[in-house]
């Protein structure tokens, strides 16, 4: 469809000591330095749309919810966002098995928990899941999306029937496939 997919490499927890703001660090400043060098290779900096999912989404949400001047780009870099399968405020983590290797502290559930933080969203988001979820995940994303909403942002609630967790992503490689058709229309690409 003629778009550029730039995937940034990040630390994983173990290498980070257990912190995920690391993660969440280099995420963001990959999406200020995709946005500076866009003309570089061909992009478009005034076009820059983001997505992940899982872990991915919560990352994901987390740059949507970023204050980008502090990375000394403007506010409104980010013109859209996907997030699929994600994690939206970390309390509830804390108290899951991931707590075993993430060393949750109150200063990161409050900097990553990007339900939070919606004061700074400026973008429209897609926030979708599958029905074939775990409970947490799809409880999550309804309260996500419906904040996201209340904020005057969302731009589509997807729930995709018969999907699982690691089931729905593969729909994004298809132009006509749940995530990939939503995608291509939000940036105003449709196939």
């Amino acid at each position: 469809a003629g778009v550029h997919y730039v995937v940034p490499d990040f630390v994983n927890v173990g290498e980070a000591g257990g912190s995920l703001l690391p993660m969440a660090e280099q995420v963001c400043r990959a999406i200020a330095w995709v946005w500076r060098n866009a003309a570089s290779f061909g992009g478009d900096p005034d076009r820059l749309y983001i997505g992940g999912q899982s872990s991915g989404a919560h990352l994901a949400a987390v740059a949507l919810t970023t204050d980008w001047r502090a990375l000394g780009v403007p506010a409104d870099i980010v013109k859209g966002g996907l997030t699929t399968s994600g994690m939206y405020e970390l309390a509830p983590v804390r108290l899951s098995a991931r707590a075993n290797y993430v060393k949750f502290t109150d200063a990161m559930v409050e900097a990553l928990s990007p339900i939070r933080h919606l004061d700074r969203l400026r973008a429209p988001v897609i926030v979708s899941y599958g029905t074939y979820e775990t409970p947490e995940f799809i409880r999550q994303a309804k309260e996500f999306a419906a904040a996201v909403d209340k904020a005057g942002k969302l731009h589509e609630l997807i729930v995709a029937e018969n999907y699982s967790h690691l089931e729905l992503p593969e729909t994004l490689c298809n132009p006509y496939g749940v995530l990939g058709a939503a995608v291509l229309e939000m940036i105003g690409l449709c196939a």
